[in-house]
């Protein structure tokens, strides 16, 4: 709710920035899909949270790959 909320109250052109700690694609993946299918002119941007790693609609960050704790990161943007 809180994603859309922010999404709606947005500007045109606008990002909105969704971030968890969870890996679970319940609350990372599956959250982003529903928003964007609820919520028009909503498109994702590709964003790199690592220095070296190839961007990404869905970033994340491991404790085995990172060395930090499990992240999720996925930018949105209000088209219109």
């Amino acid at each position: 709710e809180l994603l859309t909320a922010a999404l709606r109250a947005v500007r045109p052109g606008g990002v909105v920035l969704y971030s968890t700690c969870s890996p679970h694609l319940a609350e990372t993946d599956l959250v982003v899909e529903d928003v964007l299918e609820s919520v028009p002119n909503v498109t994702r941007v590709a964003l790199c949270l690592v220095e070296g790693d190839e961007p990404s609609t869905g970033a994340r960050l491991w404790p085995h790959r990172h060395g930090t704790d499990g992240m999720y990161a996925a930018l949105l943007r209000r088209d219109r």
